[in-house]
């Protein structure tokens, strides 16, 4: 069974990212829209965390990246979605856990 996460806050002012990668099983996908792109950027304790994850897919939603200008900081290894891909992970997977 895959499961989809959707983590909205940064990860500097939440702990729902780190919870949420300390749950997430292999195979799912975690991605990360509103405020909580910030932890797809590189140069950070963050970014190191999802560069030593392999069995867990991550994305960003591509238009929330490009509203706070980080769209040209992402981490290696960040699928960047659109509104439709975004539609397309939640039909892919079993479920979806949205972390708030």
């Amino acid at each position: 069974m895959t499961m989809l996460h959707t983590v909205n806050k940064s990860p500097f002012e939440s702990k729902a990212f780190d919870t949420c990668l300390g749950l997430a099983k292999s195979g799912s996908t975690i991605l990360l829209i509103e405020d909580g792109v910030y932890a797809a950027t590189t140069g950070n304790s963050v970014a190191d965390k999802i560069k030593n994850t392999s069995d867990i897919n991550f994305c960003v939603l591509g238009a929330d990246a490009q509203a706070r200008g980080i769209e040209a900081k992402l981490a290696e290894g960040i699928k960047v979605v659109d509104y439709e891909g975004f539609v397309d992970l939640v039909a892919e997977h079993d479920t979806v856990q949205a972390w708030l």
